[in-house]
């Protein structure tokens, strides 16, 4: 009896006490279900959507994305604008206002396979410059010795007179080399020269402004051959500057010596540009004789399509910025938005952007927080990290965890991983689609049953989906009953410039190889 009254208090004592705890515990959760509840409500767009497998999907990353798609319908409202601006460059009425220049190159002629010969070329594209010495043996055959040189950035803003003498010297170490120094011979010389130029002339050109990170002073409105000549002379150098050539020029001639259906030329590498053969009738800005062939192909200087405000509503806000950023503020807006020396940063901004947002490298924002790492950098995030990180398949993202990490971030997630892929994506993809409608304009003006397209720079070689994006482009633009391909050049820059100095003049060609044999004759005599 006893025992049981004892259990009985006992029981009265626990009951009171299990209740309160539970009581208690319901209380806590239920307030901090409530905290929570309230706090996501009070921030939703800052913590919604965390997980980014499928980046596509998240509303704010998509929202971002969406400003840098452009619909079939905005390209062919494009190209609209592009053949009126071209029409505008063509016309002596209005090409000095004109923004797309379309400038006459004097090349009338192309290659046919047959041209033999030794010429030497150099090539001034950007940041590298080339001496190349180009044995043409007929039959498609060709030769070629080369050599890289760099162009230090104190010489490419630095006084124009630095820059052609360090050619001639770069020309001659290359000739001495190769034992053309002092040979008796005056070896023929096309020249290479990327920027925008008045051509007067085969062998005469007036630079009309600077492109691609140079601004030399004393160039700009002179003539760039008789610059270079005057360099050559002064260093005692036996060759002769007989043509001036732009790469695209080079481009479509290189590839024209292997394919004749070759009538446009387009590079896409640190800057971008076009040129076509057009009919003299069209050329209103002509101011040579109407012989045949009525051809010429036309340099267009496309880089600077848009620098009238003309395509102000495909930009965005990271177009514009990079745009100001830039060593020429409203100059060459297409070129801002397709080329290699501007893919990069515009990814490193959106980047940026998303960061700031709190969509991108979530969990780890403190440790992104030293501006001192290149991804804070301008240029920090280098175009060819957008083909590397766009070679990425599966899921592992190896190539882009080691691209981010070069810009300094550490331990990059998966979802960081497939962000910054997803931007990456849609970038090039743009630029393809803008590149694509360009060039569908070109070939749908041409109006051959038909075209080649020769091909040639570092974005479009070595970018895993460019060509792929823009050839999709085309086939919806391009008119049906038109055939074309896009043929990557073999050094047009290089060859494309014999290729010229060796139809622009057969007759001291055909000079130089008769030269030489009669050197290898008396040799052998000897």
């Amino acid at each position: 009896m006893a025992l049981n009254i004892a259990h009985i208090l006992q029981d009265d004592l626990i009951a009171p006490m299990v209740k309160k705890t539970a009581y208690g515990l319901a209380t806590t959760c239920i307030l901090g279900a409530a905290v929570y509840v309230g706090y996501r409500v009070a921030a939703p767009e800052k913590h919604r959507n965390r997980h980014h497998r499928h980046p596509e999907l998240n509303d704010q990353i998509e929202k971002v994305m969406d400003s840098l798609k452009i619909t079939d319908d905005q390209l062919v409202h494009i190209m609209h604008i592009l053949e009126e601006e071209m029409t505008a460059g063509l016309s002596p009425a209005t090409h000095k206002q004109a923004t797309v220049k379309m400038f006459p190159t004097y090349v009338r002629n192309i290659p046919n396979g047959t041209e033999v010969g030794k010429v030497l070329a150099l090539d001034l594209g950007g940041t590298n410059f080339r001496v190349l010495l180009i044995d043409l043996r007929g039959d498609d055959k060709v030769e070629l010795t080369s050599k890289i040189f760099v162009i230090p950035q104190s010489i490419m803003i630095g006084d124009g007179k630095y820059l052609f003498r360090h050619l001639a010297e770069c020309l001659y170490e290359f000739m001495l080399k190769e034992n053309l120094i002092h040979t008796g011979l005056c070896y023929p010389l096309g020249f290479t020269f990327s920027f925008p130029c008045k051509q007067e002339g085969l062998a005469s050109a007036r630079l009309t402004g600077w492109t691609k990170g140079f601004s030399c002073a004393g160039v700009v409105n002179q003539d760039v051959v008789k610059l270079l000549q005057d360099a050559i002379n002064e260093k005692g150098i036996n060759a002769k500057c007989v043509a001036l050539v732009n790469d695209t020029v080079g481009t479509l001639m290189a590839c024209a010596y292997k394919d004749p259906s070759t009538s446009i030329g387009l590079i896409l590498g640190t800057g971008t540009n076009a040129c076509y053969i057009e009919n003299l009738d069209k050329v209103g800005t002509w101011d040579a004789d109407y012989d045949e062939p009525k051809q010429v192909i036309i340099n267009m200087e496309w880089g600077a399509f848009g620098d009238n405000d003309r395509l102000s509503l495909i930009r965005t806000k990271y177009d514009e910025e990079v745009d100001l950023s830039s060593i020429n503020p409203g100059k060459q807006i297409f070129e801002k938005m397709i080329s290699g020396m501007y893919m990069g940063e515009i990814v490193r901004l959106i980047i940026l952007d998303l960061l700031q947002q709190e969509l991108l490298f979530l969990g780890h924002r403190d440790t992104y927080g030293d501006y001192k790492t290149p991804l804070y950098d301008r240029g920090g995030f280098y175009t060819k990290f957008v083909s590397t990180v766009e070679t990425d398949e599966g899921i592992k993202f190896s190539n882009t965890r080691r691209v981010l990490e070069d810009i300094g971030i550490r331990n990059p997630t998966y979802d960081d991983c497939a962000i910054v892929q997803h931007i990456c994506r849609q970038v090039s993809k743009r630029a393809a689609r803008l590149a694509g409608a360009g060039l569908a304009v070109l070939i749908n003006r041409i109006g051959k049953s038909e075209v080649t397209v020769g091909v040639d720079g570092s974005l479009y070689r070595y970018h895993p989906r460019f060509k792929r994006n823009m050839e999709r482009c085309m086939e919806a633009l391009v008119h049906k009953d038109i055939k074309f391909q896009l043929t990557l050049s073999d050094d047009g820059s290089g060859k494309g410039a014999a290729m010229v100095a060796c139809v622009a003049d057969r007759s001291l060609m055909t000079a130089s190889v008769s030269r030489d044999e009669e050197t290898a004759d008396y040799e052998k005599v000897i």
